[in-house]
């Protein structure tokens, strides 16, 4: 989340420029709030969905809009999260520290996942010079998008077996 509010997907929005004006319209953004007294909303996931709509976004609204993931309270199925709720996110470099990490880390991400080059950088920065790369994994699972591994997507993407023996190698 920290890479894609500093960065835009696909790291399309990455420059100077581009973070200045997001943190400016995010700060008139606050002070709306502040008169109005209320939080505005960014808006939930798109529906109708648009034929042309980008494969990320169908990938979220078949979860977010079906009964598969719908909630009343869900903010993606809904309304959405406030504007201003990720702001702290552009200044964040959440990853600057992650190749010092000793615990066992299992990066998972599904190699049809728009999200997938979040997790192949953040293990690549994590094991990149660092003395504790044995109890370290990235695992791609073929075929699963972004929101199969929520619930495994009624394609079983989930690998239950994997995750159970690297949870007993390295929760002891």
């Amino acid at each position: 989340m920290t890479r894609v509010n500093a960065k835009g997907y696909f790291d399309s929005e990455d420059s100077e420029e581009a973070r200045h004006q997001k943190r400016a319209a995010m700060c008139a953004q606050r002070l709306e709030d502040l008169k109005n007294g209320e939080y505005r909303l960014g808006g939930g996931v798109i529906d109708p969905l648009p034929e042309d709509a980008p494969f990320f976004v169908k990938d979220y609204y078949d979860y977010y809009k079906t009964e598969r993931g719908y909630h009343p309270r869900s903010l993606n199925s809904n309304g959405g999260w406030n504007v201003i709720g990720c702001e702290s996110f552009i200044n964040q470099p959440i990853l600057q520290y992650s190749n010092e990490i000793r615990s066992a880390v299992l990066v998972m991400h599904g190699d049809a996942a728009h999200s997938c080059y979040f997790g192949r950088d953040a293990y690549a920065n994590m094991v990149k010079g660092s003395k504790y790369t044995e109890n370290k994994e990235l695992l791609i699972i073929p075929g699963a998008s972004h929101t199969d591994l929520y619930d495994g997507g009624g394609k079983g993407a989930i690998p239950f077996d994997k995750l159970q023996s690297f949870f007993e190698e390295y929760l002891k």
